[in-house]
């Protein structure tokens, strides 16, 4: 355990299995939590899920607190506050407590997912983060099976109790948090990084991919698992279900999309991704049969893995002092289209929910095209195939 302790990487794979432990139990019990217990609406599930993405707007303050505190004890104390928000989320089934606790579990998340990548990305050789990036998320797939299984069990075994639930996995998750602190040596970094908000010309195509990310992200997070409640009827353990396929399908595949990305390249990777997501998103738009769309929710899941070509672009064009920085701003413009387009598709989908993933396939779309930018070997003097900006 001692010399496990002593190598980075473990810190980032425990840091994984945190983050899983508490988001993934907030996650999938929210939809039914607020449903049964709250009577929420697509339009209080829009506002909760927007006020949700307020955090990973301001994720670029981190640059500011990181002037008085060191990453990894940051992205620690971060872990620790997702602890807390996941633990108090039942505690009154009202609109206000909701929206009040779900801010505080996101200022955790985000800061922790900002800080957990700008690590990575620091820590990492170029020619192994793809694999250890891939391992990283089986990681948190073997996580989420293991956490959602034991609410599966729970849920057969015993009525459904969400302050429980909730309860058990924020405070196991400030647990660990308490052990990271104590027991993971501080480690330092190779590079100096720097403190200050900036934007460089030459990340331009890496802001844009990151921006429409963020925007592809949330249509299929509030409103494909939303779909399964609202149209399909799935109770929680249906949810529960689904999550858990899901889950062993991104342990058994992940591995090997990084290590696919990486003798395939960044841009043939986000191609494959982007044609499958217009199709799946087309799809969605139209589909009345329940094993189609969970057959698409699987699909569109694993597509989440090929998010990781775009980090491994962006750390091989980085200049390494940029890391940190970058990291942070690339959450608040990731967030951006988080923070309104919940909210406004929200209101949206009481009309007609089929132009929701309408939106979702031209995101798709245009993203394929700026993904044809990417080079064959992308590095700091070349950023795109055909046009080179520099700083």
């Amino acid at each position: 355990m001692e010399n496990f302790l002593k190598d980075r990487k473990s810190l980032l794979f425990l840091l994984a299995v945190g983050n899983s432990i508490a988001f993934a139990t907030w996650q999938v019990l929210l939809n039914n939590f607020v449903v049964e217990r709250a009577a929420f609406t697509g339009e209080e599930i829009g506002l909760l899920q927007s006020l949700r993405e307020v955090p990973g707007f301001l994720a670029f303050t981190a640059i500011g607190i990181l002037i008085f505190i060191r990453q990894q004890s940051f992205a620690i104390l971060s872990l620790i506050t997702l602890g807390i928000g996941t633990a108090i989320t039942a505690f009154f089934p009202t609109a206000l407590w909701l929206y009040f606790t779900t801010v505080v579990m996101s200022f955790g998340f985000h800061y922790l997912e900002a800080m957990h990548n700008a690590l990575s990305l620091q820590w990492l050789e170029k020619d192994e983060a793809p694999k250890v990036l891939g391992q990283l998320l089986s990681v948190r797939a073997i996580s989420n099976l293991l956490v959602l299984g034991s609410i599966y069990l729970y849920l057969i075994f015993f009525p459904t109790n969400y302050m429980f639930i909730y309860l058990s996995a924020g405070g196991l998750t400030v647990l660990l948090g308490i052990f990271c602190w104590r027991a993971v040596p501080k480690f330092e970094v190779s590079v100096a990084q720097r403190t200050e908000l900036f934007l460089r010309k030459k990340y331009w195509l890496y802001y844009l991919l990151t921006f429409l990310a963020g925007a592809r992200r949330q249509i299929f997070v509030v409103f494909a698992g939303f779909l399964m409640v609202e149209k399909f009827g799935f109770d929680v353990e249906n949810v529960v279900m689904l999550t858990l396929v899901n889950a062993v399908l991104t342990f058994l595949l992940a591995p090997k999309i990084g290590s696919l990305i990486g003798y395939i390249g960044e841009r043939r990777a986000l191609t494959l991704e982007y044609l499958g997501l217009i199709l799946i998103f087309i799809s969605y738009a139209f589909v009345n049969s329940a094993a189609v769309a969970v057959a698409l929710y699987l699909l569109d899941h694993i597509f989440f893995a090929m998010a990781i070509a775009i980090k491994t672009y962006f750390q091989k064009i980085a200049d390494p002092a940029d890391i940190a920085a970058t990291s942070s701003i690339s959450f608040t413009i990731n967030h951006i289209a988080a923070v309104v387009l919940p909210a406004a598709l929200g209101l949206i989908w009481v009309i007609n929910h089929s132009v929701v993933f309408f939106v979702g396939a031209g995101i798709a779309a245009f993203s394929l095209g700026l993904a044809q930018l990417i080079p064959d070997n992308p590095k700091e003097n070349l950023v795109t195939r055909r046009i080179n900006l520099t700083t």
